[in-house]
């Protein structure tokens, strides 16, 4: 998430492509804004006039600020009792949150047992660490380097989810080990996205793309019956994108291992951590799900990479509605037995 949101809406692209909608002629608009989520948000959509995609952007844009701040934990808000606020009581008294804390971390516990921990939002204290000698090493090249393996163990000793405590009745959170730290990054954009596309919908927007750093949710298709084209990235600097995917009421995300890292003595460190090893993941480059969740495609992206290709296979295979595509370390392509229909010619 952002260290401090420093931005709001920055632009409203308005690109005039006229369309048919049922007769209804259409144009294309376009919006971008920072720094939500620590990345770039774009809307795409074609509606009948600008201010019906202004009030459409500006939901957008307010829900997922709301979302944001809640799920932070870097920053304090004024009156916002966040996941920030959850982490500096821990051990100490139970914090009252909204609704919609409570329910991602409900969603986050489904999502351990499901992956066989591979997706712990209890892993705060390990990421902490990596997350600290990835920012020194960045800011200072020369003189990057490793946590100690001790320093990882002595912080894996507090990554019990079950010290999650939830009491619903008194809308509170409390963490029972008091070196405990909560981290929703592997769900929490996800999650965001798919909340607030489902109140877009509640609010008649629909012939829509969100997308929220690579995290792209359809709300229907263009409006005309064609699909959303969408663009799988190469994990490889200048390459050309590996595929476009055609999508409607459809979700595309994607984990790699080139979106944030540093450099050791030559290699690369990334951000995804395996909590069975406490280091990098080193399976593969990327993995992109398609499936029709947000929420759920955020969380089974970091699940799978954190696999061997063979069990993510299995795993993906034996989930209802969910395709996925490998980027092997040797830039070898796999992909789940039904990924391929949705790849454009």
């Amino acid at each position: 998430m952002a260290k401090k949101v420093l931005a709001v809406l920055i632009a409203i692209l308005i690109l005039f492509n006229m369309s048919s909608c049922s007769l209804v002629k259409t144009n294309r608009y376009e919006a971008q804004f920072l720094v939500l989520f620590d990345t770039i948000t774009t809307l795409v959509s074609y509606m009948k006039t600008k201010d019906e995609f202004s009030d459409f952007s500006t939901l957008v844009y307010d829900n997922l600020k709301e979302y944001h701040e809640l799920y932070d934990i870097y920053n304090d808000y004024e009156g916002v009792n966040n996941l920030k606020t959850i982490n500096d009581n821990a051990g100490l008294s139970p914090v009252k949150v909204d609704q919609r804390i409570i329910d991602l971390l409900k969603f986050a516990k489904t999502l351990y047992e499901q992956t066989g921990g591979k997706v712990n939002v209890a892993f705060g204290a390990v990421l902490k660490i990596w997350h600290d000698y990835r920012t020194s090493g960045i800011d200072d090249p020369e003189s990057a380097k490793l946590p100690s393996v001790q320093e990882l163990a002595d912080a894996s000793e507090h990554t019990d989810i079950n010290d999650i405590i939830i009491d619903e009745e008194n809308s509170t959170v409390f963490l029972s080990d008091p070196q405990m730290r909560l981290d929703v990054g592997a769900v929490a954009k996800g999650y965001a996205v798919e909340r607030v596309a489902e109140t877009a919908k509640e609010n008649g927007f629909t012939n829509a793309l969100i997308s929220v750093g690579g995290n792209v949710r359809a709300l229907g298709n263009k409006g005309d019956g064609t699909l959303w084209n969408v663009a799988i990235q190469n994990p490889e600097p200048q390459g050309p994108n590996l595929h476009i995917v055609n999508i409607d009421e459809l979700s595309v995300v994607s984990s790699g291992d080139y979106e944030r890292f540093y450099i050791v003595d030559g290699k690369k460190y990334h951000h995804i951590i395996d909590p069975d090893t406490l280091f990098p993941a080193g399976f593969m480059t990327a993995v992109t799900i398609i499936t029709a969740d947000s929420g759920y495609a955020d969380a089974l992206s970091t699940a799978v990479f954190n696999m061997p290709y063979e069990q993510g296979l299995e795993f993906i295979d034996a989930l209802p509605g969910v395709e996925a595509m490998w980027v092997l370390k040797d830039g070898t392509k796999k992909y789940s037995s039904g990924f391929m229909k949705y790849v454009k010619e």
